[in-house]
């Protein structure tokens, strides 16, 4: 009985470690690029970004802790993203109009990806896509908690094999 409770505590264990761990390598995408205008978002309202092409379709993409498809709103803890497109006007001004305002210690960007009117690369660059060092911390450290475990296992399976050997 002994070692029946310790195995349910140690996998209860794991299971709600995972269950919090999970958030922490899910990672929000930010646009980045020559035609890519980014703001710190420190209250809710129109934010109008200026210098893109006349009629352009110009995507804005709000990043940060408690974004949610209203706000372009907030759940606290989890680093998220929302998008929307919006035309700009025949003054190059494209204007996204932003709903609450980041939770107390956080702060929200805002990326307004379009056709520059000054940009030389002339909106023909493709979107930076995949992964980089940064998000693979979270991997790497979870493989590592992984092998850790199984070496535990092993091990322990090994030291009582041997004590069973050593009293038959």
């Amino acid at each position: 009985m002994k070692h029946r409770f310790s195995k349910i505590a140690a996998s209860i264990a794991i299971a709600a470690g995972l269950v919090i761990a999970a958030p922490a390598m899910a990672q929000a995408y930010t646009p980045t690029g020559p035609d890519t205008v980014t703001i710190t978002v420190t209250a809710p309202g129109p934010v109008p970004v200026a210098g893109f092409q006349p009629g352009a379709t110009v995507t804005f993409t709000l990043v940060g802790e408690g974004v949610t498809g209203a706000n372009i709103a907030a759940v606290k803890f989890a680093v998220t993203s929302a998008s929307t497109t919006k035309t700009a006007d025949s003054s190059g001004v494209a204007t996204a109009t932003v709903v609450g305002t980041p939770p107390a210690g956080a702060s929200w960007t805002l990326a307004a990806t379009g056709a520059r009117s000054s940009s030389e690369a002339g909106g023909s660059t493709l979107p930076s896509t995949g992964g980089n060092s940064e998000s693979l911390l979270g991997i790497w450290v979870g493989g590592g908690a992984l092998v850790l475990a199984g070496a535990t296992v092993a091990v322990a399976a090994t030291v009582r094999r041997n004590r069973k050997e050593s009293n038959a």
